[in-house]
């Protein structure tokens, strides 16, 4: 119980006091503002002075038993200024008793005219103006009770015989008393009305706190000295707990929600309630609202087996909620008895406002809760299922254990409500985490699991995705085979979160494999990536249905010839990689930026040529790394470079190290880091030359190469080789003119290129047996394990791949004069030169490599 004092709800209503016959005994300061009457000139005078009506009943005593009869009376009058003009007032009238029978009444006037002025007005002033119970007791000016009505004893359960008589610090406990009669002085001493508050629990009934507002008036007698005091009492209890639970509700719509966090959402709503109404409060949410995964819980019959759930929130006035059994993030078992199933299957809430361990009741039967409950004195309990949509998202437990008083109905429907808020955000965070767990999974299934980086790189990679309240985003790497040896870096953000970022990255990653298989050039392949998001964003911008269009992507894009340990790369918007030499040297390479794809600006991209001693490190990543909320890019990549200038550690050693780095426990962006260090071919693994354009070519091309498969040794590769070169080195004489080129590279396969001047690109087609022409690259596909070809500045290569060893013989291929019988001759297109004596090769200009 605490008592405090306020003057916001001071009544300005009239008070006086009257005997039986109708005379005046006290007069207040707002009678006399009221109606102009000071107290010497209506004190000892019959109240029909300033009431007329009072004049006008058939007598005094009729009113008197009229009023008695009714324990008072109540209504609309007009009373009479003390200049003449009459005042439209509400008029209540109650008797108060005293010693033996006598009767005294508190008379209250209330101008009408100032109702329709105020919009607020104090509790004890709404109760005068109506038919409110309101308690009045007089105190004499030594505080002791001279008068008082029959509700007093309803507000502090004293009886009328205990209290006339005596003081407050009889009724109630001291400190509480002295503050009281310390506002009695007061008001004796200076005639100002002023409002105490009072807070005390019934000594019957329920063990509930009552809140009293007493508005205390000083009663002047004839001579405008004090007489005594009059107290006049509401019980705002419930209006009051009406207000807390409108205050608590508020602060429910500020505190809850603002997470799309199921956890930290939980601990919110368990740490509201403690201490503003409960002392122990505990949130389960069934296990797939925590996950994301799985099927949703329905409220209805539970079958045999119960829904899991795991502790979500934890809140007690104890430190550390030793009541609790269970941990946070714990799984919790759910006894199957009442009440738990009955809430289950139900979804209704349960009171139990006396929790009983008799034998056979439920806490009885549930050895580890009833332990606590009895260690813990927890003596009432609700039970309030988190539903919504008729999906069941879990469980809140609320008990007492300090506070005496039981759950009432009331704690219920306050309960109720913040589950029910709570319920709100907590569906939107278990809807929003099944999206970012698909998200999430989809985002993984589609990033590469093994990074291949053959004979040019080693590889290794991290991702991280963004926190729950941001969502996964749309970054991607690659490590992409490419013709030759090379390899194709790649690193993209796609702008966004959520599942539409992680289905536009996958269809941009698509489009970067189909592109990179094309062998175009960086600059040249970003321009094709850029076209190709600005259609698909086309698209899905015409769909009505589509909530969230990406609006663009950045992306590095760069391949490596380990050949000739160059490095070529461009970029889309995204930041620089960093670059590692073998002594540890970090740079950030100056690169065109570029525009971001997908924005329409249509700027051409740039590329940008590197020659890279092997050993190099190559750090591509995505700004998630480097930039925070807090600090900007430069500080990140001044982070990133501190962290990879060690170049004798492992690429996962420095992976982590590199993600060490990261600030926060959870990021705010997707982190994407792919790191690789750079191998190099030697010349014992590549052996090029540079032929004329005529005819001789061909029978160069074929002794060269053979005499290059025995140094390697690869003889077994000899015949199957010396066709395709054949047929290669055939095709370049017949449609270019100038110098051709051959390389020929032993990595993980045998690569063969051929370069020409025309840049048309060959296509392979079906020749019917009619046709003297277009056998050949069908020829070259049969002995190869795959082959194409590839633009290069001043022309293209035409590249294919055979395996060190080779496979089984699949026969003569049809059509050749092998099948035949015949003898081997060098092919020009479909056609067959004449034996020729081998020419060597001559000089020519440079060639791409």
């Amino acid at each position: 119980m605490r008592s405090t004092h306020h003057t916001h709800e001071t009544s300005d209503s009239a008070i006086a006091m009257v005997d039986e016959q109708g005379t005046v005994l006290g007069w207040t300061q707002a009678a006399e503002r009221l109606v102009g009457y000071p107290a010497g000139d209506v004190v000892g005078r019959s109240a029909a002075l300033v009431v007329p009506s009072f004049a006008k009943a058939p007598t005094i005593s009729a009113f008197v038993e009229r009023c008695r009869a009714r324990r008072g009376w109540s209504g609309t009058t007009a009373v009479r200024h003390r200049n003449g003009r009459l005042l439209t007032v509400s008029l209540r009238i109650s008797m108060l008793s005293g010693r033996g029978e006598t009767v005294r009444w508190l008379v209250s006037v209330t101008d009408v005219r100032t109702l329709s002025r105020e919009t607020t007005h104090g509790s004890v002033r709404e109760s005068l103006l109506t038919r409110a119970p309101i308690g009045i007791v007089v105190r004499d000016p030594q505080l002791r009770c001279t008068w008082v009505n029959d509700t007093m004893e309803s507000h502090d359960g004293i009886p009328r015989d205990q209290r006339l008589g005596r003081r407050t610090a009889e009724s109630l406990p001291a400190a509480k008393a002295e503050a009281f009669e310390a506002a009695l002085r007061r008001t004796l001493r200076t005639g100002t009305p002023t409002v105490h508050e009072i807070r005390r629990r019934l000594p019957t009934g329920p063990r509930r706190e009552h809140i009293l507002t007493a508005s205390l008036f000083c009663l002047q007698g004839a001579d405008g000295k004090a007489l005594g005091v009059c107290a006049i009492s509401v019980d705002v209890t419930e209006s009051r707990r009406a207000q807390e639970r409108l205050a608590i509700l508020s602060e429910a719509g500020t505190r809850l929600g603002g997470t799309l966090d199921v956890t930290r959402t939980s601990q919110e709503l368990a740490d509201l309630a403690v201490p503003l109404f409960a002392d122990y409060a505990a949130v389960d949410l069934e296990h797939s609202v925590t996950t994301g995964e799985g099927a949703a819980v329905h409220i209805g019959p539970t079958g045999e087996r119960l829904p899991v759930f795991r502790r979500a929130g934890l809140a007690s006035v104890r430190h550390g909620a030793p009541e609790s059994p269970w941990r946070l993030g714990e799984p919790v078992p759910v006894p199957p008895v009442a009440p738990f199933t009955d809430v289950l299957r139900t979804g209704t809430s349960h009171l139990e406002p006396v929790l009983d361990l008799a034998a056979g009741t439920w806490a009885a039967q549930d050895p580890v809760r009833a332990r606590k409950i009895r260690e813990h004195g927890m003596h009432s309990l609700m039970v309030v299922p988190i539903r919504a949509r008729g999906v069941l998202l879990g469980v809140a437990f609320f008990l007492r254990t300090e506070d005496p008083v039981p759950f009432q109905e009331d704690d219920l429907l306050l309960a109720e409500q913040l589950v029910s808020r709570a319920a709100l955000s907590l569906d939107n965070a278990r809807l929003y985490a099944r999206e970012h767990a698909t998200a999430l999974a989809l985002q993984c299934n589609l990033l590469p699991h093994r990074l291949r980086g053959g004979a040019a790189v080693d590889a290794a990679s991290r991702y991280l995705p963004a926190d729950l309240d941001i969502g996964v985003g749309g970054d991607w790497f690659d490590v992409i085979p490419l013709s030759g040896a090379r390899v194709a870096l790649v690193v993209g953000d796609v702008v966004g979160h959520g599942i539409n970022a992680t289905a536009a990255m996958g269809r941009l990653r698509t489009a970067v494999h189909m592109l990179a298989e094309m062998e175009l050039p960086p600059d040249e392949l970003l321009a094709r990536l850029d076209a190709t998001l600005e259609r698909l964003s086309d698209g899905v911008a015409d769909r009505r249905d589509q909530l969230t269009a990406v609006t663009g992507a950045t992306c590095l894009y760069a391949v490596y010839d380990p050949a000739t340990r160059t490095c070529t790369m461009a970029g889309a918007g995204h930041p620089p990689p960093a670059i590692v030499d073998p002594r540890g040297r970090v740079t950030f390479p100056e690169l065109p930026t570029g525009t971001p794809l997908g924005v329409g600006l249509g700027t051409p991209f740039e590329a940008v040529e590197f020659e890279l001693p092997e050993g190099s490190l190559l750090a591509l990543y995505t700004d998630g790394l480097v930039e925070t909320r807090d600090h900007d890019i430069e500080a990140g990549m001044d982070r990133l470079g501190a962290a990879l200038a060690e170049p004798g550690r492992s690429l996962e050693e420095l992976c982590s190290r590199v993600m060490e780095t990261v600030p926060g426990p959870a990021p705010s962006d997707d982190v994407t880091l792919l790191l690789v260090r750079t191998r190099s071919l030697g010349p014992a693994q590549v052996a090029s030359w540079t032929l004329p354009g005529d005819r001789t070519a061909v029978r160069s091309a074929r002794r060269l190469t053979a005499g290059r498969l025995a140094e390697w040794g690869l003889s077994g590769l000899e015949d199957s080789t010396e066709l395709i070169v054949s047929e290669l080195v055939t095709n370049a004489v017949r449609h270019s003119t100038g110098p051709i080129g051959l390389r020929l590279i032993r990595h993980q396969v045998l690569t063969c290129e051929v370069f020409d001047s025309n840049d048309c690109l060959p296509r392979a087609h079906t020749a019917r047996t009619t046709d003297e022409n277009g056998r050949g690259l069908f020829l070259v596909d049969r002995l190869s394990r795959r082959w194409d070809a590839r633009p290069e500045p001043g022309g293209k290569v035409v590249w294919s791949e055979q395996d060190l060893a080779p496979p089984p013989s699949r026969g003569p291929a049809p059509d050749r004069p092998e099948a035949r019988g015949a003898p081997a001759r060098d092919a020009v297109g479909a056609g067959w030169l004449p034996e020729r004596p081998p020419e060597p090769a001559v000089a020519c200009p440079t060639l791409p490599w």
